[in-house]
């Protein structure tokens, strides 16, 4: 784990003046950190300085049903042909809008299909129309099932269980 030192206060350092007196001075000023955070008396400071990435609670922030994931929009189709190949994916489900992101597993014993892929919209509504219009629909002969990948459940209750 790296180390963080954070010099608090702009010190003014002569060497040739002061010698272990300024060194003295500068490792009182200097506070060591480890981890990740700072610990709790930080605060969110080191967000601030880094400027990580955050998804806005927007239209379906706090209500149950299909979640964004920081990329996009991602549904979890199931029931895949094992001799389906990406291009075939693509061409089924890009009629829907603009796919931005396909991603199959193969077998590693055999090199086929592993029998579900994840397909990565940009929008809501191209993920929404394409997971109604395919769900049940076949690729191949072979009947897949077209769901969200990332679902926020409901809001859990807070009730307290007694152990007797």
């Amino acid at each position: 784990m790296a180390d963080v030192l954070d010099i608090n206060d702009a010190v003014d350092i002569d060497v040739e003046d002061d010698g272990e007196q300024s060194v003295l001075r500068l490792k009182d000023k200097v506070v060591r950190r480890k981890g990740r955070g700072f610990g709790p008396g930080e605060g969110r400071e080191h967000e601030k300085i880094r400027g990580y990435e955050s998804i806005e609670a927007g239209e379906h922030g706090d209500e149950p049903g299909p979640q964004k994931s920081v990329e996009g929009w991602i549904l979890f189709v199931t029931s895949v042909h094992e001799e389906a190949t990406e291009d075939d994916l693509n061409e089924k489900f890009s009629e829907y809008g603009t796919i931005k992101n396909i991603s199959i597993n193969l077998d590693r014993r055999t090199g086929f299909l592993k029998g579900y892929a994840l397909i990565e919209y940009g929008s809501y509504e191209d993920a929404a129309s394409a997971r109604e219009a395919l769900n049940g629909s076949a690729l191949l002969g072979q009947t897949i099932g077209v769901d969200w990948c990332f679902v926020k459940g409901a809001k859990k209750s807070k009730k307290r269980s007694r152990r007797h």
